[in-house]
C-alpha cells in the first residue's frame, strides 16, 4: 500500500487539497469492486491540527502533523492562493521538511502554483517544472535556476512532478493512477470525473501577458512599439536602432528582460491579436492573417499552432461563439 500525504499549508487552495483525497478514495473503491486490495492510504498533514483557508471561511482538520511523519511514499503540494512571496514566507518551515523527505526517497507532486513552494526548496534547480501559465513570469523571476516549461501540463523528473494551471492538475492525478495502478483504472476514473485524458499542453488556454515588470527602459520602449504596431513588418535591426543600442546587445537585454527573443515576442503579440480576432469576429483565416501582419499562410499556420497547440480553424471552432453554437 502506498502512503499518500497531502500537505495542507497556510494559504492553500482548498480544491487542490481535497481533489487528490477524493480521487484516491474513488480509486480505492474501484479496486475493492474488482476484488482487489485498496492501494492508497491517504492522510492530510499540516503544521497544525487545524488549518484555516480562504480568509478563514474553511477549516481543514489534518490527520497528522508534518513533524510526526517518519516516512511517506508520495507528498502532494497543493496550489497556494494570494501573494506568492507572503504564502511562501508563511510556509517556510515546510521547505527543509520536504527536502528531508525527498532525500529519504519520497516522491513529491506539486499541483498548479504549488510549484512555487516546491521550487523554494531548491529541489527543482536545473529540472523541468510547469505551473499555471498566468504566473509564469513571476515564477521565472523568482526561480531563474528552474527550467520552467509553462506550456506543459505534466512534468516528471527524478521523482518530482508538477502540473499546469488550475484544473489541469487532474491530468497529473490521472497520470499517477495509470502509473501506480493501470491504464484501465485511469480511464475509468477519467470517465467518472469527466476528464479528457492524455492532455499534454495548456497552450490553448494561455493568454500572452507582456512582460513589462522590469527596469530596462529601452526594452520597454521596444515592447510598446511592437504592441502598438504588430500589424506592421518590424525588424530587430529597426528596434535596436530606434532605442540606440547595438543589435547584439539589444537582443541580449530583450531576452533577459522578457524571457523571449525579440522575434518570439513579436510572434506572440501577433498570435494573441489573431486569437482575439478568431474569438470575436467572422473573418476567415486569411483575413485575420493579414490583419496581424502575416502574408504567408503556411508560416502563419505553423506559428499559430506552435504557440497555441491548435490550427487557426481549430482555435476558432473551439472559442468562437457561433462555432460553439
Amino acid at each position: 500500500m502506498k502512503q499518500v500525504t497531502i500537505l495542507v499549508p497556510e494559504s492553500a487552495v482548498l480544491a487542490s487539497v481535497d481533489d487528490p483525497r477524493h480521487l484516491f478514495a474513488v480509486v480505492n473503491g474501484l479496486l475493492k469492486e474488482a476484488g482487489k486490495e485498496p492501494l492508497f492510504k491517504v492522510q492530510m498533514a499540516g503544521m497544525t491540527r487545524e488549518v484555516k483557508l480562504h480568509d478563514e471561511r474553511y477549516t481543514v482538520h489534518t490527520d497528522i502533523l508534518v513533524k510526526d511523519i517518519r516516512q511517506t511514499d508520495i507528498i502532494f503540494v497543493p496550489a497556494l492562493a494570494g501573494n506568492m512571496e507572503k504564502a511562501l514566507e508563511k510556509n517556510s518551515a515546510l521547505m527543509p521538511w520536504l527536502v528531508r523527505q525527498y532525500e529519504q526517497g519520497t516522491e513529491i507532486v506539486s499541483l498548479c502554483v504549488g510549484a512555487f513552494l516546491l521550487a523554494s526548496t531548491g529541489l527543482l534547480d536545473g529540472k523541468k517544472c510547469s505551473t499555471h501559465w498566468k504566473h509564469a513570469n513571476t515564477f521565472r523571476a523568482m526561480f531563474p535556476q528552474v527550467n520552467l516549461v509553462d506550456d506543459r501540463i505534466i512534468t516528471e523528473e527524478e521523482g518530482l512532478y508538477s502540473s499546469g494551471g488550475a484544473t489541469s492538475y487532474w491530468n497529473l492525478l490521472l497520470y499517477l493512477v495509470e502509473k501506480y495502478v493501470d491504464r484501465p483504472t485511469a480511464i475509468h476514473v477519467a470517465k467518472i470525473f469527466a476528464i479528457e485524458p492524455d492532455r499534454v499542453s495548456q497552450s490553448p488556454f494561455m493568454i500572452f501577458n507582456t512582460q513589462i515588470k522590469h527596469n530596462d527602459e529601452p526594452v520597454r520602449i521596444a515592447q510598446e512599439f511592437i504592441e502598438k504596431n504588430f500589424e506592421e513588418k518590424i525588424t530587430v535591426a529597426q528596434l535596436a536602432a530606434m532605442v540606440s543600442i547595438g543589435r547584439r546587445n539589444f537582443e541580449r537585454r530583450f531576452k533577459k528582460a522578457t524571457s523571449n527573443t525579440v522575434v518570439e515576442y513579436m510572434q506572440r503579440v501577433k498570435i494573441e491579436a489573431a486569437k482575439k480576432n478568431f474569438e470575436t469576429s467572422r473573418k476567415n483565416v486569411n483575413e485575420v492573417m493579414y490583419d496581424v501582419g502575416y502574408s504567408d499562410v503556411k508560416a502563419f499556420r505553423t506559428i499559430f499552432r506552435k504557440v497555441t497547440g491548435l490550427s487557426p480553424i481549430e482555435y476558432r471552432n473551439r472559442y468562437h461563439k457561433d462555432a460553439i453554437a
